[in-house]
């Protein structure tokens, strides 16, 4: 199988998984991660696993590039970023992320497959707490991250047509 064929495939995620429509639930705002599914950066698919967690598979293109053929550490942190805060509202907390510690464990090589697992942690009153990992499709993992979502008021949420 070449490359880009396996990739799609890899991409499909697991038998068991149900498709994630993220757009639908938060609208057309994930344009910089998720944005484009044919082009040279990310390629995104979301999905609820058995337990109802959500896992994206994630293809790092070319142009996530920092360190000679493996992914910029910011283009893993905008990853984190939108996963784990997709993860919060898929819970029903609409949210901000207020702060996101990336923790890097290896290169992550350009034009690979990766999973992006999560765990929502706790939701104490306006603050929830989302962890995550980048990793390989058999376990190594490349990142890891600790997210702290704010809860938007319902003033913000009107504001901004989310209400």
């Amino acid at each position: 199988m070449v490359d880009a064929e396996k990739n799609l495939k890899q991409l499909e995620g697991e038998p068991e998984w149900e498709a994630f429509d993220a757009a639908g639930l938060v609208g057309e705002t994930l344009r910089f991660v998720s944005g484009d599914k044919t082009g040279n950066r990310f390629r995104v698919n979301y999905f609820r696993d058995a337990g109802q967690g959500l896992v994206a598979r994630i293809w790092f293109g070319p142009v996530t590039e920092g360190p000679p053929g493996h992914a910029h550490g910011g283009s893993m942190a905008a990853v984190l970023d939108e996963v784990l805060g997709l993860a919060a509202w898929a819970a029903g907390h609409s949210i901000v992320v207020g702060n996101l510690n990336v923790s890097f464990r290896q290169l992550l090589p350009i034009q690979t497959v990766v999973q992006v697992n999560t765990k929502l942690v706790s939701a104490l009153g306006r603050k929830v707490l989302v962890h995550g990992e980048i990793c390989s499709l058999d376990g190594s993992v490349y990142a890891t991250g600790e997210c702290l979502c704010i809860t938007l008021t319902k003033e913000q949420l009107a504001s901004s047509g989310k209400s």
